[in-house]
């Protein structure tokens, strides 16, 4: 199962990378939400699995690393959905930290996973809807940490392991009227 999940999350990052690749830019946050019961087909929050949290974790650090941006991973609604993120990630945002430590059924295993593989976690209330990208993983319900505009990427990858995936990215709002012209770059 861990190499499907792996193959799986490799196909949906690289449909992330080409629906926006002319908007990522260094810095940006991308926040996940996952259910890795819902991966192992089991409904949320009763199967968790390390395992499936590390596959899924074990590709995006490299594609986070290689835009050089920041993660969050949205912890379950046991906590709020706060976010595990770096403390760079805290400061550069002026983030509100609090103070819980993710398990597997308050938090998650992905939380837990994000603890573990962070070079310096920690624990944020909100990320005042700062991602400019996303991935849901089960139907963990991230779009209110998204910056607006949303744009929801329809991708041919549905699925990691058993669970449903959603992928988004954002835009700018668009402003003005019939005479306003808009940057083409941001409607791909």
């Amino acid at each position: 199962m861990t190499n499907k999940i792996k193959q799986q999350m490799t196909e949906a990052l690289l449909e992330l990378e080409e629906a926006s690749k002319h908007n990522i830019k260094p810095g940006d946050i991308l926040v996940i939400g996952c259910s890795s019961s819902e991966i192992m087909g089991k409904c949320i929050g009763t199967g968790s699995s390390e395992e499936a949290a590390s596959a899924v974790m074990s590709v995006l650090l490299p594609f986070v690393k290689k835009y050089g941006l920041y993660l969050a991973v949205q912890c379950c609604e046991h906590l709020n959905r706060s976010l595990v993120v770096e403390r760079a990630c805290m400061e550069k945002y002026d983030l509100s930290e609090v103070w819980v430590v993710p398990q597997l059924h308050a938090g998650g295993a992905m939380a837990m996973q994000a603890k573990k593989c962070f070079k310096e976690p920690v624990m944020v209330e909100d990320i005042k809807m700062k991602a400019s990208l996303g991935i849901d993983i089960g139907g963990t319900f991230i779009g209110m940490h998204m910056h607006a505009v949303v744009v929801p990427i329809h991708a041919k990858t549905r699925k990691i392991g058993e669970a449903n995936i959603t992928m988004a990215r954002t835009r700018p709002k668009y402003v003005g009227g019939p005479r306003a012209i808009y940057d083409a770059s941001y409607m791909r």
